[in-house]
């Protein structure tokens, strides 16, 4: 068979990227089991079992989502970074008269130095926000 007459493979999803699918799945869930479990605890006619049994569930949830969040958080985001081919090592700057220089090392240096999630500068405030 030629091979411009084989059939076509559809692109595959990188794997870092269903991995950040999960971890957001197992967020949402938690925090909507979180969420459920105060306004269930006033309801009429629940004893003291149901309240420990649904702060048990919350405990697993929250433990499971730490232990499914932490690694996501310390992945390093550059799999390049540190090698001589990394595209974000290289910076560019420029200065005007007496003004501060500005440089992309900035934007790029914290994933060139091998950086994760939780060491970027904006979202780092939001990642710790997260259990994990």
């Amino acid at each position: 068979m030629a091979s411009h007459a084989r059939p076509r493979h559809r692109r595959r999803v990188p794997l870092s990227a269903l991995r950040v699918g999960m971890a957001l799945s197992v967020a949402g869930t938690a925090l909507v089991a979180a969420g459920a479990a105060p306004a269930g605890a006033a309801a009429p006619g629940h004893g003291d079992k149901a309240a420990r049994t649904r702060q048990a569930v919350t405990g697993a949830l929250l433990h499971s989502l730490a232990g499914g969040l932490g690694p996501v958080k310390k992945l390093k985001l550059d799999p390049l970074s540190g090698t001589a081919a990394d595209p974000l090592n290289n910076t560019i700057g420029t200065q005007i008269a007496d003004f501060k220089p500005l440089t992309t090392g900035l934007v790029t240096g914290p994933l060139a130095g091998g950086g994760a999630l939780e060491d970027l500068p904006l979202a780092g405030a939001i990642v710790g926000l997260l259990p994990g």
